[in-house]
């Protein structure tokens, strides 16, 4: 079986380019292309695949194999989420004998109340709760299956969130097994779809999106708040999946159809007030300077950053903090550290549970870090809330 390597030093020959020349016009240091095809320095980074696809006339998918790779979260990640990947992967839990059985009322109330736990990133809070919280769902048999399909759906976000990528397919497969209509199924889609992207499986990300968008596209002219919404998000997910697949065209198109959902809705929309499926003008606006970042264009971003709409309902915190991510990094390829610092640093006043898990900015610190002569107590602050390595 090919490696990533041994793809790409096959398309450079056939594109009749040296490693140098390849390094040119790709963007990608020489180095760290003779490294990937001698199979040094472990599994390449997505945003490096996609930058050589362009001059190896290719796709980024095309280059990976379209293999998904582990979620390798750290140990104090593994450990904290014990109980849920349990509560998740394990066999159906029985009814001790001397318990009481749940009442669907109370499994309602305490996911109600756990809701905001989910919107404000408590993980902490989350890994407690939520065990117990699934073993009750679980034991409501057939009466319980909105709930528990509701529980699931945040379940999986969660362990996607925290690249525990084995759970998070568990429930989110389970989730859509006992979904009632086809609204509720596009809301767990959603999140099958984000999944895929964080594993970076793009092919099956988009082919999956293409097929809920075309299923569940509209007459806009009739069309409900709640559809509006579920299209918008299948429409994003396929652009999302191409533009990292260097299919710039079909990125555009996909972003087109959404923007024309968000204007039809004309505000941020969340269906019967899931945070999940938020959905609007503001979401569109910053998942087009989402995929400016992708395409490694930081003036681009910056513009489209000035005129995302404030007001109103917010979108999800997870899209929101991944923007000020994109806006960091335009910052950081601008050489504008202090601003790349600053937009770090509201994240990690605004969710400092949600910023230890994100890679992305682990990379944006480390060049920070690398770029600064002196490190500010507040940049150290922040590389030891990413936990960048003491090496970088």
């Amino acid at each position: 079986m090919s490696t990533v390597g041994d793809r790409v030093r096959e398309l450079r020959k056939r594109a009749d380019l040296t490693q140098r020349e390849l390094a040119k016009a790709s963007g990608v240091s020489f180095r760290t292309i003779e490294n990937l095809e001698q199979e040094r320095g472990g599994t390449p980074r997505l945003e490096t695949l996609r930058k050589l696809a362009a001059p190896l006339r290719s796709t980024t998918s095309e280059l990976q194999g379209d293999h998904s790779e582990a979620g390798n979260p750290d140990r104090g990640t593994v450990d904290r989420w014990k109980g849920v990947r349990g509560a998740i992967l394990g066999p159906p839990p029985a009814l001790g004998a001397e318990e009481s059985p749940p009442t669907l009322g109370g499994v309602k109330a305490l996911i109600r109340d756990t809701e905001p736990l989910f919107s404000g990133d408590k993980f902490a809070d989350l890994a407690v709760m939520l065990p117990p919280l699934l073993r009750e769902a679980e034991l409501l048999g057939t009466e319980g299956r909105r709930v528990r399909v509701r529980l699931l759906q945040l379940s999986g976000w969660l362990m996607v969130q925290t690249r525990q990528f084995e759970a998070a397919e568990v429930a989110l497969a389970r989730a859509l097994d006992d979904s009632a209509d086809k609204l509720e199924g596009a809301a767990t889609v959603n999140t099958q779809c984000w999944l895929l992207l964080r594993q970076g499986r793009l092919s099956a990300a988009r082919d999956l999106a293409v097929k809920w968008s075309d299923a569940l596209e509209p007459r806009l002219s009739r069309a409900t708040p709640d559809e509006l919404s579920a299209w918008g998000w299948a429409l994003l997910r396929v652009s999302a999946a191409s533009v990292r697949d260097e299919r710039p065209g079909d990125a555009e198109d996909a972003l087109r159809m959404a923007h024309a959902a968000a204007v039809a809705l004309g505000r941020e929309h969340a269906p019967g007030g899931d945070f999940l499926r938020t959905f609007g003008p503001t979401t569109v606006a910053i998942k087009r300077a989402e995929n400016a970042s992708v395409q490694a264009k930081p003036d681009k971003v910056l513009e489209l950053a000035r005129d995302v709409p404030g007001g109103g309902i917010r979108p999800t915190s997870n899209n929101w903090n991944r923007h000020l991510l994109d806006v960091a990094h335009a910052h950081v390829e601008l050489r504008n550290l202090s601003g790349a610092v600053e937009k770090l640093t509201e994240i990690r006043q605004n969710s400092p549970e949600w910023l230890p898990n994100q890679r992305f900015a682990r990379d944006i610190m480390g060049t920070v870090v690398r770029r600064r002569r002196r490190l500010t107590p507040e940049i150290r602050a922040l590389a030891d809330a990413v936990h960048l390595p003491a090496d970088m």
